[in-house]
């Protein structure tokens, strides 16, 4: 595989236990059902199985404002004004809950955890497939998620990487990372997605490309709806190799969002879960540390198939996971509501994921629109100067996530935070301004990560 071929797991069965609402297509139990799949399947005997450390809110607001993640900590659901859900984006989509901010701390963790395996344990790959919430925005709530921990990861592998690459698979258009690191090309960012007729977050279009430092480093793919595998893959495969060939990175961030499997309750793609599963293969086959998380998906069942199955896949153990069910704790979980029988999404059913919308039109993802995308892509492509060069800073310490309030009670947290904080430089006694103006450095979006990181 890699350097060792080592797999880290990152699971803490509590983020299975948030709860959005029962009318609200989120269901954190997907990743109960997931873990389940991976344990009866044999594939943890192929993983070294980590409890994630949760993220502190100093760990947090290395991308996100002091404020938002404050306002997460002591939001309750029948507290909040109408003047909080305006500013910090807790709308339907994205509502305060009991225990949000402990899901918070949980999925945000494991990812940082990941990166930190990645960089200090010497592990090929980290899975974390609670993470992946890629709409967050620096201070405000997006698309079902509240804080972006692909972000908070990216930062943390630039501290060792010169350069990070994070690919997008989700149905979605992953904004919030890509404007995160809009203007730096330490970051290159790259979404495979749904694009057109107000599909959220209806970003995300191929003229979209960053600017500044980061001119050419973000690369959008934008599809229509009802894309099926074999349209997918000839537009992944050649741009994606020619990505790696270019860009060179240090570390692979890879967001697996199922929401692009066909069927899905939201997605609008056709892709089987062998295929979804073909595009994690082939990034695993370069050989770079990589950070794998989940994402979007809203059919449990085909969720937890999928990555059981891209699990197997990334541990070499494919042929573990059939169309058989193995017994499991939640096999109410995949039955069929209408035929009350189980039902196993198939690995490789052409037409197990049938656009939802009924007829495909025969405009869509046609052979020509194709290739118009996959020629602009590799034309795009040709800008991105071969693994640049970067002059460093003296970088920030590795995140140590002390764990406060349940092994110290008698101590104030707020206190510790802040000492810790300042024991390890991570607060700045002048502005996000003054800072880049002393480090010579170009303006940056107000979603920007790159007010708390010294870059080149």
């Amino acid at each position: 595989m890699g350097r060792k071929g080592r797999v880290a797991y990152l699971y803490d069965g509590e983020v299975g236990g948030a709860y959005y609402g029962i009318k609200h297509p989120m269901k954190p139990h997907r990743m109960r059902m997931t873990n389940e799949l991976i344990v009866q399947y044999g594939l943890a005997e192929h993983l070294d199985v980590f409890k994630p450390n949760r993220a502190t809110p100093v760990e947090l607001e290395q991308f996100h404002t002091h404020e938002y993640i404050d306002f997460l900590q002591t939001a309750k659901p029948d507290h909040v004004t109408e003047a909080q859900v305006q500013h910090y984006n807790v709308i339907d989509d994205s509502p305060i809950f009991d225990g949000v901010f402990k899901f918070c701390q949980i999925y945000a963790g494991a990812s940082i955890h990941g990166a930190q395996k990645l960089i200090q344990d010497d592990y090929d790959i980290a899975i974390n497939w609670a993470g992946g919430l890629h709409h967050a925005k620096k201070g405000q709530a997006s698309g079902f998620c509240y804080v972006n921990d692909l972000v908070v990861a990216i930062l943390e592998l630039l501290k060792h990487h010169a350069r990070v690459l994070y690919l997008d698979l989700d149905v979605h258009h992953g904004d919030g990372v890509e404007e995160a690191f809009v203007s730096n090309n330490r970051v290159m960012t790259v979404s495979f997605h749904r694009y057109g007729n107000f599909f959220f977050p209806g970003t995300g279009n191929l003229t979209e490309i960053g600017f500044g430092h980061g001119r050419w480093h973000s690369l959008n793919i934008p599809f229509d709806a009802g894309l099926t595998d074999g349209q997918f893959w000839s537009v992944f495969q050649p741009v994606m190799q020619k990505v790696m060939d270019a860009y060179q990175p240090g570390a692979v961030v890879l967001q697996c969002g199922a929401d692009s499997l066909g069927g899905d309750k939201l997605g609008d793609f056709n892709l089987s879960i062998k295929q979804h599963a073909e595009a994690v293969d082939f990034m695993k086959k370069f050989n770079v540390p990589m950070l794998v998380t989940g994402g979007g998906g809203y059919k449990k069942r085909n969720v937890a198939r999928c990555w059981a199955y891209e699990t197997a896949v990334l541990v070499g153990q494919p042929e573990l996971v059939t169309d058989q069910l193995p017994s499991n704790m939640y096999l109410d979980n995949f039955k069929n509501e209408k035929e009350d029988v189980t039902r196993v999404p198939s690995l490789n059913a052409d037409r197990m994921n049938i656009y939802r919308r009924g007829t495909i039109p025969d405009t869509y993802n046609r052979p020509a629109h194709l290739d118009l995308i996959r020629t602009q892509a590799l034309e795009h492509l040709r800008h991105v100067e071969i693994a640049p060069g970067h002059a460093f800073f003296e970088r920030q310490p590795d995140a140590m996530l002390p764990e406060w309030s349940s092994r110290h009670p008698e101590t104030n947290q707020e206190q510790e935070e802040h000492d810790y904080a300042l024991s390890h430089h991570l607060l700045k006694d002048y502005d996000q301004a003054d800072y880049f103006r002393d480090n010579d450095m170009f303006a940056m979006p107000w979603n920007s990560a790159w007010g708390k990181l010294p870059v080149s």
